[in-house]
Formats: C-alpha cells, structure tokens, sequence
C-alpha cells in the first residue's frame, strides 16, 4: 500500500475509534485498514426515534433560547447529528458517496460561539475534529485538534487528539511537527491505547525525515511492547502466542518498516547495535528473518541468504540459529543457486550435525532440526557421488565419501544407513578405492536387518576383492585373497539361495586352492559339487577341478581319477584345457601304480601303469607309465613281458628321454634271458648313447665281451677297436682291449693283425707311465714275447752257407735282433714270460753255436786246413754255448723261488744234455723241486 493513503486510513480509522465504543485493543490499525471490509446493511433508514429526538431539540432550542440546559441541548443534537452522519456513512448514503457532517459540524460550531467558556468545551472540540475529518475536511480537522491541545492541555482527550494531529500531520508530509505530536503521546502514560500506535508512527515520521537510526529505536520499542512475555516460535509471525488481529498487523507492520530501515543502512550488520536489552536477544532472530524476507521479496536472494546466516554466526548455539540457516538452503534452492546450495549445506552439517556443540548446547532444539541435518547429510553425499560420477575427480569422490561417512555415523540406526552404506560401497568402487570398498559391501550386507541390496551387497564386496587382488603386488596378496574368500563363504551362507551362489562358491574353492590351503579347497569345492538345484556347469567344473588337484596332493589319487573324470565330462572337446586335463587324469592313475609299487604291490602297479594308456592313449605319462610297467615286470623276473614291454616302448616312443635307459634295462632283460648278441647289442648302443664317459666305456667294454660270448668275433673285435679308440685309459682295460683283439685275430688265423695289436699293446704299456698295472706289465710282457718270436723265426732261416762270412753276419744280426725282442719281454720280470724269454734267449746262443759248428765249409781246404778249420769253429763256437749254459742255469735257479713252468724244465732239459755230469740225473732235481711247490 502507499504511505500517504495508509497514514490517512488511520487518521481516519483513529478519529472514527474516538467516538466508537469499541476497546483500545480493538482500534483499527495501518494494517487492518489497508483490507478493511465494512459489512453494510442496504436501505437501512435512521429509526424514527432518533429523527424524533433531533427534531424535538431543534424544536427546544427554537422555543427555549434562555433555558439553562441549552447548552447540553445544543451539545447533544451535534452529538445526535454526528451518529446520524456515521449511520449514513456506514451504509454508503450522502452526497456523492461523501459522508455528511455538515449538520454536526454546524452544531458543535454554533455551541463553541454561544459558549465559549464552557468547561466541556475540550469534548466539543474534540467531536468537531473528528466531524471535519469524517467530512474529508483534515486541515479544519488540525486546527481544531490544534485549538483542543493548546487550550485544554490537560484534557482527558489529550492522547488521542495528540495521536490524530500526528496522523494528519503525517498525512501532509509535515513529518517533524507529526513527530513531536507523537512524542507528546510517548510522554504521557504508557497505558495509552495510543502508546504503542503513536510510538509506530514516531518511528514513521522520523524515518521520512531520513533519520533512519532513531527511526529504528522508535520501532524496536514497538517490538520490545508487541513481544515482551511472549512466547517466540519457530515459525512466522502469526505463530507468536496472545496476539490480536490488531497487534499482529502492527507487528507484521513493525516489522516490515524495521526491515527496511536496516535495509537502507548497513543491513544484517546494522542489528546487532540496536540488540541492546536482554527482551531483544529473545526476538533478535525474527529481526533477522523479517529482513531477510525483505530481500527475498526484493528479489535480492544473496543479501536474504547472508542476514539469515549472520544470526546463526552470531548466535551459534541460539536455538533459532538452524532455523535461520536452513532458510538459507531454502532460498538458495527456490533461486537455483546450485553452488551456494552445496555450500549452505556443508556448513549447516558442519555447525549443527550430530557430533557439534550446538547438538550438546540444545539437545531439545537438536531433535527440531535432525531431520534437517539428516536430510543435508543425505543429499550433499548424493550431490557429491553425482558429481564424482560424471567429473571423475578424486575430490568429488573425497567429498562425498566423507559425507556418506558422516551420515552413517551421525544416523546409525536410520532406516536409509543400510542403503546409505551401499552407497559408500558404490562410490569407493567406482573410485577404484577398493580396498575401502569392500568391507563397507560387506557392512551393508551383513550388518543390517536384510533389505533389498544385502545380497547386492555381499556379491560386491567380492568383486570388490577381486579387483583390490588385481592391482596388489606386495606380500599383502595372500592376506586380501583369504579376506575375499572368507567374504565368498559368508555370502553362500547367509544367501543360500542367491543364484550366484555356485559362482561364489566355486571361486572361493579356487582361490584357495591357489593359496595352498587344499583342505578348505577340497571342503569348499565339495559344497560347490553337491547344490541343489546343481549349479551351472561352468561351476561344477570348477569344484570337480579343485576337488580333483586337492585330491591329487593329498595323495588321495583314486578319488582324483573320478574327480578329473567329471571334469571331462564337464569340458567341451574343443575346450583348450582338456588336454592338460586329460594329463592330469593320466597322471592320477599313474601315481595309483607308483603307490602299488612302494606297497610291493608289483602286479597291481603294472595293471595300474597299463591303464594310462586306456585312459590318455595320447598323453606323455603313458610313456613313462609304459617304463615303469617294464621296470615291475623286471622286478617280478617276468623277463618275456619286461622284454615285449620295453621293446614296444622304444618303437612308440623313439624320441622319449627314457629311451637312454631302455637300452640298459634291455639288456639286462637280454642277459637273463641269455641272448649275448641281442644284450651286446643294448650295450653297443648304450656306449653310443651315454654322455657319461665311464658309462659309454663299460657298457662298450660289456658289449665287447657278450659278443665274444655269443661268438661273434667281427663284432666283438669292432667293439674292442672302438674301446681303445676311444678310451686310451684307464690304461689297464685298453690293454686288455688290444690283447683281446690280438687274441681273437689269432682266433681267426690273422697273424699279422694278431702281431700288430701285441706291437700296440707293448707300445701302450711302455708308454703307460703311472697308469701301468701288474696286469699291463704281464700283458706288455707276452706282447713282447710274441713279438720275439718273428725274429726267432726269421733268425732260424738264415743258414751259415757260402758266402759264409755275408751269411755269418746276417745271421748274428738276426739273433741280435731276436735277443733284443726276447729281452725286452725278460726285462718285464713276469715269471711265466721271463723264463720262456730266458730259455728262448739260451737256445738262440745254442742254436747259434751249433750253427757255427754245422757251417758249410770253405771248398778246396786240405785235411789239414780242415781240421784246423774245424778247430777254429769249435773255438768261436765255445762262448755261444757258454752264454746258453749261462741263461739256462738263470731259468733254473728260478726254480728256488718257487718258478717251475714248462720253460724252467725245458732249461733243466738243455742243461742235461749241456753239461750231463751236472745236470744229467734231471729225474730227482724234478722231484726235489716238485717237493719245494
């Protein structure tokens, strides 16, 4: 409304109180006026009485002009006159619409000039006023309100002539003589019905002269009237406690002027210097939530926001103060301030959430608001998770993290915390924080009575391990792994029907297999393989699998031949899996025969190792199963089995590794079946084989002697000529190995090869050095006596003959030859060769001695010359027979020590014919040295 109609609607509303009969609390205010509805009666007519009335003291005053009640006469028809005219009004009749106060105003008028001193002129005065101002005539109104207060100061009307002077004065702008006529009220008793009205207007007429600070004082001491002793409530004005209609419009008016002085000063900051008693504090924050629903209606919605949350900084632990600060959210979200609306939130939770000091200070008020808090709680951490989602920004997931967190602990047995809770889980996931993710799931699963996401829940918390399990690379893996899989059991338990709880299960069997924990493996697989209704094939497979590796380990194999069994026939034939399982499967049957084995069960073992091959045709372990078999057959001298098992084994697997040591066990099989060539055979190819040298040589060497055995001399005499080829020590064998060779070419008449491998040997023996032996030096020692034996020969064929002297020479050479060779074999001192050397090297010199007396003699000589001749020979021949005599008596004193070969007899032979007197009773020399042995 406008001031200017306003202030005249009261003046107007004042001045008709004045005559009315109604009560001080009951009179009009700004406020009421401003709507006022005037119930009016049509056609209503003025009673014929008060016609009568008026008439008769007309007719009195006409008749009677010196009659001593005149001048009540005259004071009562004006009065009669005046109710007449409010009659009219009220009903709308007069002149123009305009109520007619003419006759009253005459009257009153008329009185004043007749009896200008009459003591109750002060009421005359007054209903004059209200005459010229219920007429519209205001400025008569003033002077006469005017002429009532400067003669009568004193009069009982003073209040309220002083209040409607204001008014008008008002009315006209002229707003200090207005002021001082309200002061003149505010001096008198504050009983007044006009107190408080004249105090609002004081404020008013001050405030339009711009002095807006004392303006406010007048205001708030209309304030500290309208609320003193009253409840304050929550809420607006029209919850405040024993008001009237009235006093609340002069509040609600009060109120509006306050808001809009402070506004033109330094708004919110102005109040607090007008907070200057203890009855103010108690409606402070009204003052601030009028002004800032003075913004709100200016449409200034930051100015509205910062006064409502000045009182709640200035009063924080003021029961009010969340009131006023939840506004703030409030207008920030009619005004789709976004940004401010999170911002509002924040600090209300922070200044009034469950664990603040406001929460200790007001308990009772803290229960006002904790449906306020809950709810900021809830949708700043939905705002936060929305923005999070879609910026990706670690400090949108922090802040609402913490907001969830917030809400959970300041609401823990709300019925959103579960859902709340899940959502916390949610946003820590997507934040890939999920190491914090998972046991918030598994709060909201397990923690709360069951609602609609526990399941959701607890299967989240897995997913959540499982990713936490991909990203770890320190020693922690293990520990979340199990925490992941005790999470996975605590599921399938409290979910028992949950779909995915095969799918649960079965990775928890897996997983623990994984960590080495076969027995909770085995347990868990074992739930996985008997749910009903089943569970997917997919899963059965997996616990079959754990089930079936556990069992293996444990060394349970027949129950991991039936486990891997099932998982066969769980897998699809072109799965790429199925061929390890299928090994797997081999392998659980092998290990069933290694069993039998180490319990001596031999036949069981070999049953066990042919299955394989039943089971996995194709798998490597058939081989080796195959091998094995062989070696129990062997063990159980089943030789014809071991045989055909071992041969089968070399044509199917000819590349396998075991084939080294089939060779071996063949032979052995072989020789206990007693085929020398086929086992020489096995040690032939062994010694081809073998990477170990010691290995290659004895197996070389056994083949050599089981193809001697067999009578294969070729073979045998190739397998020897490899021995010495290849392994020149130890010195001994590869002796040996050359004697051997010399021995069989003898076998087969090959005389030059036999003296070529005793030439070899004796070269090899001479060469020995430390590897030399007793059995090198004897074999060395016949080598060299059968290499003596050529030169003996070829000696023996040159025959003293002319041209004696050339044959002489070549013959000694030739005995020198042969005497060397023998020595060389004499030299070894092996007693057998020794005398057989010594008495080969006695009959050279006897032989040569006789030769030189059998020589063919020189033609022509005389008998003289002859004899001489002959002489000659027997002198030459002498020292030759001599040595012979020499080296026999040598082989016969070896007799002493205990040497009686053929050779040592044959030197006692030669002796006796030698020297007959010495040596010719050879009988009892024989038998003295037989007694010896």
């Amino acid at each position: 409304m406008r001031l200017g109609n306003s202030l005249t609607l009261l003046v107007v509303g004042a001045l008709c109180a004045c005559a009315s009969t109604k009560k001080p609390d009951e009179a009009p205010t700004v406020k009421s006026l401003e709507g006022r509805k005037i119930d009016v009666v049509t056609n209503r007519k003025l009673e014929g009485s008060e016609e009568k009335t008026i008439a008769a003291y007309q007719e009195f005053l006409k008749t009677a002009p010196r009659d001593p009640q005149r001048p009540e006469a005259m004071r009562r028809l004006g009065d009669l006159e005046m109710d007449s005219a409010d009659s009219r009004a009220a009903v709308g009749q007069g002149s123009d619409g305009a109520p007619d106060y003419r006759a009253a105003i005459a009257h009153y008028a008329d009185f004043l000039k007749s009896y200008p001193k009459d003591p109750g002129n002060d009421r005359v005065l007054y209903q004059l006023a209200r005459a010229y101002e219920q007429g519209g005539d205001l400025e008569t109104s003033l002077t006469t309100l005017d002429r009532l207060v400067k003669e009568y100061p004193k009069t009982q009307y003073r209040d309220e002539a002083q209040f409607r002077r204001g008014e008008i004065l008002f009315s006209m702008r002229q707003y200090v003589k207005a002021e001082l006529a309200y002061e003149t009220v505010l001096r008198g008793d504050t009983r007044s019905p006009y107190y408080e009205r004249s105090m609002y207007m004081h404020g008013w007429a001050v405030y339009k002269q711009g002095r807006v600070d004392d303006a406010l004082n007048s205001f708030f001491r209309v304030l500290d009237l309208a609320l003193a002793g009253r409840t304050a409530g929550d809420g607006g004005l029209d919850t405040i406690a024993g008001l009237s209609r009235a006093d609340r419009e002069l509040l609600e008016d009060t109120f509006r002027v306050t808001s809009l002085s402070l506004e033109s000063l330094q708004g919110a900051d102005s109040i607090s210097t007008y907070m200057t008693a203890p009855l103010r504090h108690e409606y402070e924050f009204r003052v601030y939530q009028q002004l800032g629903e003075l913004y709100i209606k200016q449409q200034r919605i930051k100015d509205a926001a910062d006064t409502f949350a000045a009182f709640a900084r200035r009063h924080p632990m003021d029961a009010q103060a969340p009131v006023l600060q939840a506004r703030v959210i409030d207008i920030y979200q009619q005004g789709a301030f976004a940004t401010l609306v999170l911002a509002a939130k924040k600090e209300y939770v922070a200044q009034y959430g469950a664990n603040s000091e406001f929460r200790r200070a007001n308990p009772a008020a803290w229960e006002r608001i904790e449906p306020i808090v809950k709810t900021d709680l809830a949708e700043l951490a939905r705002q936060y998770h929305a923005s999070a989602q879609k910026s990706k920004k670690t400090e949108d997931y922090e802040e609402a993290v913490h907001w969830y967190r917030d809400y959970l602990e300041s609401f823990p047995s709300d019925p959103q915390a579960a859902q709340t809770r899940f959502l916390l889980a949610e946003l820590l996931f997507e934040d890939k924080r999920f190491a914090e993710a998972a046991p918030e799931y598994e709060k909201a699963a397990y923690q709360y009575p069951r609602h609609a996401k526990s399941a959701d829940a607890g299967y989240a918390a897995l997913l959540a391990y499982g990713e936490q399990e991909k990203r770890i690379t320190t020693g922690d893996s293990k520990t979340v792994q199990l925490a992941g899989v005790d999470s996975a059991l605590r599921f399938a338990r409290t979910f028992p029907d949950d779909p995915r709880g095969g799918a649960v299960l079965s990775n928890a069997a897996e997983k623990l297999y994984a960590l080495h924990d076969p027995e909770r493996a085995l347990a868990v697989a074992q739930q996985v393989v008997a749910l009903k209704p089943p569970a997917a094939a997919a899963q059965r497979r997996v616990g079959w699998t754990v089930i079936a590796h556990a069992s293996f380990e444990r060394g349970v194999f027949d129950r991991a031949e039936q486990a891997y069994g099932e998982v066969l026939a769980l897998t699809p034939e072109k799965d790429p899996g199925r061929n390890e399982l299928t090994e797997r499967l081999a392998a659980s049957i092998y290990k069933q025969g290694e069993q039998a084995r180490a319990d001596g069960k031999l036949r069981e073992a070999v049953a066990d190792f042919a299955r394989v091959a039943t089971a996995a045709p194709q798998s490597p372990v058939r081989a080796t199963a195959e091998y094995d078999a062989a070696a129990a057959l062997i063990n159980l001298k089943d030789w014809d089995a071991a045989a055909r098992t071992l041969e089968d084994f070399r044509q199917r697997y000819p590349t396998n590794p075991l084939q080294e040591e089939v060779g071996t066990k063949l032979a052995v099989v072989y020789v206990e079946k007693k085929q020398w060539a086929l086992a020489a055979g096995e040690f032939e190819h062994l010694a081809a084989t073998k990477k170990d040298p010691q290995i290659a040589r004895d197996a070389l060497w056994q083949a050599a002697e089981l193809y001697e055995k067999a009578g294969a001399r070729a073979p045998a005499a190739r397998s020897y000529e490899h021995y010495v080829k290849q392994n020149p020590t130890p010195l001994e064998a590869a002796v040996e190995a050359r004697y051997r060779l010399a021995r069989l070419a003898k076998d087969d008449d090959d005389s030059a090869r036999e003296l070529a491998w005793m030439k070899d040997l004796l070269q090899a023996d001479q060469a020995g050095g430390s590897g030399r032996t007793d059995r090198t030096r004897y074999l060395g020692a016949t080598a060299a006596l059968a290499l003596a034996k050529p030169a003996n020969v070829e000696y023996r064929k040159v025959a003293l003959v002319e041209p004696l002297k050339v044959q002489l020479k070549l013959k000694k050479a030739k005995m020198e030859e042969a005497l060397k060779s023998y020595g060389v074999a004499a030299e070894y001192g092996v007693a057998d060769v020794a005398t057989a050397a010594t008495y080969q090297i006695a009959e050279l010199y006897h032989d040569f001695g006789r030769a030189l007396l059998a020589s063919q003699r020189p033609k022509g000589l005389s008998t003289d010359e002859l004899e001489q001749y002959n002489v000659m020979l027997e002198e030459q021949a002498y020292p030759f027979e001599e040595k012979a005599i020499e080296f026999h008596e040598l082989n016969a004193r070896r007799s002493a020590n205990g040497i009686y070969d053929q050779w040592v007899r044959s030197s006692y032979v030669a002796l006796s014919e030698l020297r007959p007197v010495r040596y010719g009773k050879s009988e009892r020399s024989e038998v003295a040295i037989d007694a010896i042995r």
